[in-house]
């Protein structure tokens, strides 16, 4: 198959220094990626700016911005089969960005914010017959019900919710406890490896391909 996955934070300038942004470490898409990789999938990878190295064999397209990584999934998405919207988007972004650095000088400078494009929901109406894997990661204990509202909203096949400030399934650490939501129900997954929660995925991305 063809898997388009996205990964990582984006960045909105606010000047040449600043920038608003998220947590997201980019761990979880880029194991995502690998799985695929290893199960022998064509690996389309669009990742927002991190630290860690890329699957081998992934083709990596870099970008900063929300806007940036919106341009990208609507170059690649027609090539793909199956789409994993794994990257932790900002969801604003200042209205006017500084040409200089803003001084501390004078009086505490007032940002006014407009937001980003929402990615999935603008890929949804080319949707097709590709499979769509869209992700929640939320705070508190109704992450599932938001996991739900996203999948119907985002022409999700399946939302991959999580509690980030559960031990453990936060960002920028190796392992995750998530739960696969799906028009069927909640699976609850026990606490594993990004990588594992990644075959997991793949594995149900190839079961719904199969069904079709």
């Amino acid at each position: 198959m063809k898997i388009l996955v996205t990964a990582g934070p984006t960045r909105e300038a606010i000047d040449p220094v600043r920038y608003i942004s998220n947590r997201s470490s980019g761990r979880m898409g880029y194991a995502v990626a690998q799985a695929a990789l290893e199960r022998g999938h064509e690996v389309v990878l669009v990742s927002g700016p991190v630290s860690i190295p890329a699957p081998a064999g992934a083709r990596v397209v870099p970008v900063v911005s929300a806007a940036d990584m919106k341009a990208a999934v609507d170059v690649h998405l027609a090539w793909s089969e199956a789409l994993v919207m794994c990257a932790a988007v900002a969801d604003w972004r200042p209205k006017r960005v500084s040409a200089v650095k803003i001084k501390k000088r004078g009086a505490s400078p007032v940002l006014q914010l407009a937001r980003t494009p929402d990615i999935l929901a603008a890929a949804s109406a080319r949707k097709g017959d590709r499979i769509f894997v869209g992700f929640a990661a939320e705070t508190g204990a109704d992450f599932e019900t938001e996991a739900a509202r996203k999948r119907k909203k985002k022409r999700c096949d399946l939302v991959v919710g999580n509690d980030v400030t559960a031990p453990g399934a936060g960002f920028d650490v190796e392992t995750n406890r998530v739960s696969f939501v799906t028009v069927d129900g909640v699976e609850r997954l026990p606490l594993m490896s990004k990588l594992e929660v990644g075959r997991r995925i793949v594995d149900w991305i190839e079961r719904q391909a199969a069904l079709r």
